[in-house]
């Protein structure tokens, strides 16, 4: 059988945006600019970001049976995304993202996760077929972490490679660490899973280095403006990124690890896909929204 294009699991949220010239303080009411509904949730996100360049695609997910639910999954087929392995729940709501994006660009969320938590291990298992066509398999921690280890399982059983992207940051089992082929923290989920503070590339690659000792093969770490950062057992390198006026900073990291995914199922080298994807993740940040901002491939490679 011939292993083509990329599997994402994970989650699936409608973001409700607003903008404001900053944030308020505890307990202080302030006005907002403008509001705006955007698709969001990492897994649909991620999912979006592969597909919008042209890699074959497919999501596996849970939704409610609701509008938001019907909005969703409407713009990411629109997108290219296959989602023929979509669960939907009766008994749950959609997931749904409060976002406040300030005049900086950057962002507050809150997530309420509903129908995503709900997505089962044995949901994933009856997907197994899947993982047996696909090279890469990407998911995050915005389904059960229990779904998420299936998922790693499932991709070693079948020889696809596993990439987590450990977002939000949540301490995981350690069984799952020799499962990863590529963990992509940003700071502060680094320093929650290695428990080392990271102020710098220093510590960056000293915390990413306990990850590497309990059996991840390579860590890239998202660090904003300042690129990624690779660390293996073979090399150190900072992968720095172009400078861009800063619109919204929402799902650059998303936006990022579904470019990496893509080039990873290119077969390109890591430098090569590091490169590609602060590409992709610096053109995220200079649109509003989540899957909306990701950038086709036109846009980054001349046709």
């Amino acid at each position: 059988m011939i292993k083509e294009g990329v599997l994402v699991v994970g989650s699936a949220n409608m973001d409700l945006v607003v903008n404001c010239s900053r944030f308020p303080l505890p307990g202080e009411t302030i006005f907002g600019n403008k509001f705006q509904m955007f698709p969001g949730g990492k897994g649909a996100n991620q999912a979006v970001s592969c597909a919008k360049l042209g890699m074959k695609t497919s999501f596996i997910g849970k939704m409610g049976e609701d509008e938001l639910g019907r909005r969703l999954s409407q713009t990411m087929k629109d997108d290219g995304v296959d989602l023929g392995d979509l669960f939907y729940d009766p008994s749950e709501h959609t997931g749904t993202a409060l976002i406040t994006v300030d005049s900086e660009g950057q962002n507050q969320i809150i997530v309420i996760s509903g129908s995503n938590m709900k997505l089962t291990p044995a949901d994933v298992r009856t997907k197994k077929n899947n993982f047996s066509r696909v090279k890469i398999v990407l998911t995050q921690l915005e389904i059960p972490i229990d779904t998420v280890i299936e998922t790693a399982r499932l991709s070693k059983e079948n020889d696809a490679v596993f990439i987590l992207n450990p977002a939000p940051a949540a301490e995981i089992p350690e069984e799952i660490y020799p499962l990863i082929d590529y963990l992509t923290p940003n700071e502060t989920e680094l320093q929650m899973l290695s428990n080392i503070m990271v102020t710098d590339t220093i510590s960056a690659e000293r915390a990413a280095k306990t990850l590497l000792e309990k059996g991840v093969q390579n860590i890239i770490i998202t660090l904003g403006a300042k690129g990624a950062l690779l660390v293996n057992k073979y090399r150190t390198e900072l992968f720095s990124t172009q400078k861009v006026t800063v619109v919204d900073t929402t799902a650059a990291g998303d936006a990022f690890n579904g470019a990496l995914a893509y080039s990873l199922a290119k077969d390109r080298e890591i430098s090569e896909a590091i490169y590609f994807a602060n590409k992709v993740a610096s053109i995220s940040v200079t649109r509003m929204g989540a899957q909306s901002s990701m950038p086709k491939l036109t846009e980054i490679v001349p046709a």
